[in-house]
């Protein structure tokens, strides 16, 4: 492999830009192709990696876990009181246990690195001459590369052309306020990121502007790269994560105090003479009652859940991003491409001068009609309409300069040149200013209204078009100085105004020439994406920038409101007291004419009750986004939206993002029912065993049994990851709490105790060697049969039918479980015996007996503890 060479980008700040293209051997044209791809051998790929975890890793993990502490001391407890081939059983559970952790943890990493692939960041850059786009990896020292507001920067860059060009570092050096860039050099070379003006850190983010720049250092060569070396040990552990690393922390306590105990109990009334069979006893016990298949369930569900979602076009940035996304309990959203197909065809041009009016309309797009390209639904519609005779007509004139559309603003300006062909020695220059924009943005800086059009009217006008679902853009223009030329002997000289920068001053006194009506059908599947969403208990409200009759359209045909009427605007929320506006926010679902910063007001005012999603896509969204629970992005969004994101939508739709978050819900609700299921059973069987060895001069069970019953009753439990929900499952995300399934885990273990003692009440005259077969047979059947009265807070037969995988494990394993006591393998391995037939059908009855209990006891918590409009469960 040939060797990385490393860059540094202080040496390029002193250098003028012919230095820096020498020493970088490059071009503004850029390289070639075959120049790249050498470049990319030489340096490598553009990569950041904190950490590369690799399957040994993984391995290694999993011999760091309590539960192989515990598994292994059993092995050596049996080793030593001469139980060899019991010794080899527990050996064989402790390869199983490391073996399915691996498997799973391997998958979920595997699924991390699959989705990081789905969304991909592009660059903009210059290669022979042209320019193009590729992925931000293939990026390479001496590549050209233009960036422009909302971009991330994708290397680190020496600036070569830059126009107003603002840059956020903020992510390296915590200073808030945007820095202005240039391309001169510096007097000397700077090392401190803070003095470097004509410098671009990869990781920062492009305010506003335009620039060129060249690439100087990729990877871990740039000054991001070092940062991401000191802290890639550093791992973040969700909040769900936590939560269960603190529940089975406190269950480890509560044991290991009981275990101590009964230990201690056992010595004190048996005395010494078994001392290694029973600390053999009491490790065995301990470890059946921890859900040591907890990580595998957890890392299983996450994995499997965020592959199906990203088939979905849901891509989450990480695995526990899927918790939050099932929380949310308000969705924020704006209409277009969510509601709204976002595929605007231009319906009708009301003007005195359609010709006029399209010209205007086509040459305010600015870069796009340079490149050629549209990036905007409005252009593409007037693009398409404008015919041959238009775009000739538009060759006549020079894009001088823009202000494009924003969503504070409400408007986009462009600043053209026009030659008017008098005299081809003697030609004059006329520049226009032309806005186009919202219509109540356009008329109030018009001062005059070509043709018969009248202010009051035209306002009338517009409302009535977006009453209808239209929408309205608006088209006015100013004509600037005509610079007339002047002669140096037989040289012509043109004289341009000293400044082509646009200013808000510069809008006013328009003459208003008129307007576009457009129309963006709603999408087919709006209403049921609005549906859903109502069943799950989720809240959309839509927060955009489109007007208040094109709002309540929308929202009312899809079904969100039932009066189009049911809208407020950003004027009518600015005029609100702090407490009439946390009032509105929670009130009202539709938002109107709302500029960024009220956007991420409203986000923050709703995060003091509810867990919020909001879905962005423009660079200042990049707030809201950051600030909500949950912030979702599409591919298509800027950079900086993308950054700021947690959950990446690979398609725009509502009915995408509802279905994400109940695919969240029921993954945490899989989750759940293992702990609950597991818990519950094992408390139960635990504090029985422990209980009834005090009392008997055999232990109840034999460790190696122990652990065989718990091996066998997770394998189904494993695939409860799997199963199918039920809708009333999903209503609530604070389900996910753990601590309020408290209550119920301790009631079914109750009745899980209550059964055994029933048991060893019928069975204590049976031989020892019977009991332990018969009570194997029982908890390990009662467990597994257990999760199908967990599932569902309802009825268990009335609810929905099981996964496919869960179902057949239950039935494998319950075979297997009935069948091994038969076996010799059984007999020899684990010291089971043949089961008499009676007692046998005793203790299939006591399991019915038991299911029923158990259903009964759900039922009545269901519905005097936690009813269905409880809060916490």
């Amino acid at each position: 492999m040939p060797m990385i060479q490393k860059m540094d980008f202080s040496k390029y700040t002193k250098l003028d830009l012919a230095e820096v293209f020498d020493d970088l051997e490059t071009r503004e044209q850029g390289l070639s192709e075959k120049e790249a791809v050498l470049r990319q051998k030489k340096y490598g790929l553009n990569e950041i990696r904190a950490r590369n975890i690799s399957a040994v890793n993984i391995f290694i993990r999993q011999f760091k876990s309590p539960f192989f502490y515990l598994l292994f001391a059993a092995v050596i407890i049996s080793f030593l009181i001469g139980e060899r081939i019991e010794s080899l059983a527990v050996l064989a559970f402790v390869i199983i246990n490391v073996a399915i952790g691996f498997f799973q943890e391997f998958r979920a990493e595997k699924a991390v690195f699959l989705l990081n692939k789905l969304i991909p960041q592009k660059v903009k850059i210059v290669r022979n001459g042209a320019e193009e786009f590729i992925e931000k990896k293939y990026l390479t020292p001496g590549d050209i590369v233009l960036l422009e507001a909302g971009d991330i920067v994708p290397a680190d860059l020496r600036v070569i052309k830059a126009h107003n060009f603002l840059a956020d570092e903020s992510v390296l050096t915590g200073e808030s306020a945007p820095i202005l860039k240039h391309s001169e050099k510096l007097l000397k070379e700077e090392k401190d990121i803070f003095k470097a003006k004509n410098i671009l850190f990869a990781g920062t983010s492009v305010v506003s502007g335009k620039a060129k720049a060249t690439v100087v250092a990729t990877g871990k060569d740039t000054f991001l790269g070092d940062i991401v070396k000191i802290v890639s040990g550093e791992d973040k552990k969700s909040a769900y994560e936590k939560n269960i690393l603190y529940f089975c922390r406190l269950i480890l306590r509560i044991v290991s105090v009981t275990i101590i105990l009964v230990f201690l109990a056992n010595i004190a009334l048996k005395g010494l003479s078994d001392f290694m069979e029973l600390l053999l006893f009491s490790v065995a016990l301990i470890v059946s009652i921890l859900p040591e298949a907890l990580p595998a369930v957890v890392t299983f569900a996450l994995a499997q859940g965020s592959l199906k979602m990203a088939k979905e076009h849901v891509v989450v940035k990480r695995l526990s991003a899927i918790e939050d996304l099932g929380n949310i309990e308000i969705l924020c959203t704006d209409k277009t491409g969510t509601l709204t197909q976002n595929k605007l065809s231009l319906e009708k041009i009301v003007t005195s001068d359609k010709k006029k009016c399209l010209l205007y309309g086509i040459l305010s797009s600015g870069e796009n009609l340079k490149a050629k390209k549209v990036l905007n639904p409005f252009d593409s519609a007037i693009f398409k309409r404008a015919f041959d005779e238009i775009f000739r007509e538009s060759k006549k004139f020079i894009i001088i300069s823009e202000r494009p559309f924003n969503s504070l603003r409400m408007k986009s300006t462009g600043l053209v040149e026009s030659m008017s062909a008098s005299s081809k020695t003697s030609p004059n220059k006329e520049r226009i200013l032309i806005v186009k924009g919202a219509p109540e943005n356009i008329l109030k800086n018009c001062v005059k209204f070509n043709g018969n059009f009248k202010p009051s009217e035209l306002k009338e006008d517009t409302e009535k078009e977006g009453l209808d679902g239209k929408r309205v853009l608006a088209v006015a223009y100013k004509k600037l100085n005509t610079i007339k030329p002047r002669y140096a002997g037989n040289t012509l000289k043109l004289f341009h105004h000293p400044k082509d920068d646009i200013k808000e001053s510069d809008e006013r006194g328009l003459t208003f020439l008129g307007y576009f009506v457009f129309e963006d059908p709603l999408k087919s599947t709006a209403e049921e994406a609005i549906k859903l969403s109502k069943k799950l208990g989720v809240a959309i409200k839509i927060i955009t920038g489109d007007s208040k009759q094109v709002a309540g359209y929308v929202a009312k045909k899809t079904g969100l409101i039932k009066n189009s009427q049911s809208v407020i605007s950003g004027e009518q929320l600015k005029k609100l007291s702090a407490e009439d506006f946390e009032d509105a926010c929670g009130r009202e679902l539709v938002f109107a004419r709302i500029s960024p910063e009220l956007k991420h007001k409203i986000i923050k005012t709703l995060q003091k009750k509810y867990a919020v999603g909001f879905m962005g896509e423009g660079i200042n969204d990049a707030p809201a986004l950051k600030t909500a629970n949950v912030g979702i992005a599409v591919l298509e969004a800027s950079d900086i939206a993308r950054e700021a994101s947690d959950v990446v939508l690979l398609r725009k739709d509502l009915r995408v993002i509802v279905n994400g978050i109940k695919d969240g819900r029921a993954i945490f609700s899989n989750i759940n029912k293992y702990i609950k299921c597991a818990l519950a059973s094992n408390f139960g069987n635990f504090y029985s065993i422990a209980a009834i060895s005090l009392f008997i001069n055999f232990l109840p069970m034999l460790p190696v049994q122990i652990l065989l019953g718990n091996l066998l009753s997770d394998l189904p439990l494993i695939f409860v990851a799997t199963d199918s929900i039920d809708i009333e499952e999903l209503k609530k995300p604070k389900m996910c709490q753990l601590h309020n399934v408290l209550p119920l885990i301790i009631s079914l273990a109750l009745v899980s105790t209550v059964f055994d003692f029933i048991f060893f009440a019928i069975f204590f005259r049976q031989a020892p060697a019977v009991i332990q077969t018969l009570w194997f047979i029982e908890s390990i059947l009662t467990e597994i049969l257990l999760i199908f009265i967990i599932r569902t807070r309802g009825k268990f037969w009335k609810a929905i039918r099981p996964s496919f995988w869960l179902f057949f494990f239950t039935i494998i394993d319950g075979i297997f479980i009935v069948a091994l006591p038969f076996l010799n393998f059984g007999q020899n391995w684990f010291h089971f015996v043949t089961p008499p037939i009676m007692p046998l059908l005793i203790v299939f009855f006591l399991i019915g007996c038991y299911f029923a209990t158990s259903e009964i006891v759900k039922l009545i918590y269901f519905h005097y503890w936690c009813p269905k409009d409880s809060v916490v469960c």
